[in-house]
């Protein structure tokens, strides 16, 4: 009879002592004209290549499809936000339309490198600034 082993410690990727890692990006002084549905999910789709994470469901919360009146117009709340599940848990993102601000936030359970994932963000979005931070979930 085989059994087979499914335990965390036989998963690639999954890190003993910990549940999993997360990297908070806040990045200022972007390119707006990334702040569209298409250039976030293409965003998604090629950061999750460079940090090797399966893709799955994709929603997306702004004005899109609303009237004038019913839009935001505050600096804290005009923009976009999104969240891309993947396999190991979520990147999530929120961008700031007046303000040029993207906020991003990558939690996984698998391991991947935060530096890659800082450098893309940094890159596509056109930020001149970004604060980083990498934390260990347990």
């Amino acid at each position: 009879m085989n059994v087979e082993d499914n335990s965390a410690s036989n998963v690639r990727g999954l890190m003993p002592g910990k549940y999993g890692i997360e990297l908070i990006l806040d990045l200022h002084d972007c390119d707006e004209t990334k702040f569209t549905r298409p250039s976030i999910t293409e965003y998604f789709e090629r950061l999750c290549v460079l940090i090797d994470m399966k893709r799955e469901d994709l929603h997306f919360w702004d004005d899109e499809g609303l009237s004038e009146e019913d839009r935001q117009t505050s600096p804290h709340t005009q923009g976009t936000s999104a969240v891309q599940f993947i396999l190991t848990s979520s990147i999530v993102i929120h961008t700031l339309d007046q303000l040029k601000a993207v906020y991003i936030n990558i939690f996984s359970c698998k391991e991947y490198d935060p530096k890659v994932a800082e450098k893309f963000s940094v890159e596509w979005f056109g930020a001149t600034e970004c604060s980083a931070r990498f934390l260990d979930r347990v």
